[in-house]
């Protein structure tokens, strides 16, 4: 049986034990029904992950004794930032997943002029801690042992004119450049993604002022949710950690 890998935000110490937070608790006890005596494996994502033995294991209270530390590192050389046009259902809990099983370092959901989904105030604080437990979910899923970061929403505009060293990436059906033909990221590279309805004439007027390169995945017209594994998949390929 796999060793359940799960997220606990504190400092883990060897030899020491802790108390599990409410949600990493709630899952080991009540989904996955474990006892006293079983193993699981935590990280906090500061490096490497932590072995340890459940001491108990209650309906309100879990703790456990750290008994061993290994250092594995599954993390990409390639640091990545996506820009996501906010999309409708669950096609942006879908995005931030699987772009975080790809080694994806940090998303920030976009307001956008066509992305039809208005947020404000607590549903907005509320959706936006639901995409960071997504993120974490899949941390644990795919075995990494640092979590990618999702920023609170902003408009576009603040997103592009944020300073970055990062090359620079947009979508583009009539570009010049594919990804084979970009030069190799010295500082990583952040990419937008617009919404189901695209970006407007302005908005891709707008990337390509901040310094935007556009860039091209082929003939056929992706959906949001497809453009960007699809851009992760191929940037991970062509400069990250992903093989053939």
């Amino acid at each position: 049986m796999r060793i359940p890998h799960i997220y606990q935000p504190s400092e883990l110490k060897l030899n020491t034990q802790v108390t599990l937070d409410d949600d990493a608790a709630g899952h080991l006890s009540r989904v996955l029904r474990m006892q006293s005596g079983d193993k699981v494996s935590l990280f906090n994502g500061h490096g490497g992950e932590y072995l340890c033995e459940l001491m108990e294991v209650g309906k309100k209270v879990v703790t456990a004794q750290v008994i061993e530390f290994n250092g594995h590192d599954c993390e990409s050389p390639l640091k990545i930032h996506l820009g996501q046009g906010i999309s409708r259902g669950d096609k942006m809990d879908f995005t931030i997943q699987k772009s975080v099983e790809l080694g994806i370092t940090e998303i920030t959901p976009l307001f956008t002029n066509r992305c039809g989904v208005k947020l404000s105030g607590d549903r907005l604080a509320k959706k936006h801690a639901q995409w960071q437990k997504i993120a974490i979910a899949a941390s644990e899923q795919s075995g990494r042992n640092t979590v990618t970061v999702v920023h609170p929403p902003v408009d576009i505009n603040t997103w592009l004119a944020q300073h970055s060293s990062e090359l620079k990436l947009t979508l583009h059906p009539r570009a010049q450049h594919s990804i084979k033909t970009l030069p190799t990221p010295t500082h990583g590279v952040r990419f937008i993604v617009g919404p189901e309805g695209g970006f407007t004439d302005e908005e891709i007027k707008a990337t390509n002022d901040q310094g935007f390169i556009d860039v091209r995945l082929g003939p056929r017209v992706l959906r949001t949710e497809t453009a960007a594994l699809t851009v992760l998949s191929a940037l991970q390929l062509q400069f990250g950690d992903l093989a053939l």
